[in-house]
């Protein structure tokens, strides 16, 4: 058996007149949100680290590199997307579990649905996927309220051996 562990991290400062995507949802925030060259879905930007990593695929920079601009204010649930087909030739998606770091807003209200977003953009279950929110209690950059922060990990097994 060749499963296959993968770590995502990621993090952008927050700017005014951002939209706030998180997990390929958009978060209420009133105009303040991560800056970034696409738009900077934290979440989703983990997730895809910890995906291509478990594959042994590189990182998201080698795939979407920020010096190119076709994906200058891009949806990152299209590279998602794009990930899940690169990985899909050769691994299924066991389970991806997933901690978002920051102040404000609270994501209780928001975590199902981008739990159900992701697993539409992956094709799994929304068993598969969770979501986690913590804040730092004030401490750090994420904790002043200057930035946002996303870890994933993930456990992927080999297409084939369960009859995938």
């Amino acid at each position: 058996m060749d499963y296959r562990i993968g770590h995502g991290y990621d993090v952008h400062r927050l700017g005014e007149n951002r939209r706030f995507m998180l997990g390929g949802v958009e978060i209420p925030n009133g105009g303040t949100g991560p800056l970034g060259h696409s738009d900077a879905d934290v979440l989703i930007h983990a997730i895809i680290d910890a995906l291509l990593g478990a594959a042994g695929l590189g990182d998201i920079g080698e795939h979407f590199p920020d010096s190119d601009q076709k994906y200058k204010d891009m949806s990152s649930a299209i590279l998602l997307r794009e990930t899940e087909e690169l990985i899909a030739k050769d691994y299924i998606i066991s389970n991806i579990d997933c901690t978002v770091i920051l102040e404000k807003p609270k994501l209780a209200p928001y975590k199902e649905d981008m739990r159900q977003k992701l697993c539409e953009i992956l094709k799994i279950a929304k068993s598969e996927v969770n979501i986690k929110a913590k804040t730092e209690e004030g401490l750090g950059f994420t904790g002043s309220k200057e930035g946002i922060a996303a870890h994933a990990v993930c456990l992927l097994s080999p297409r084939g051996f369960f009859g995938g």
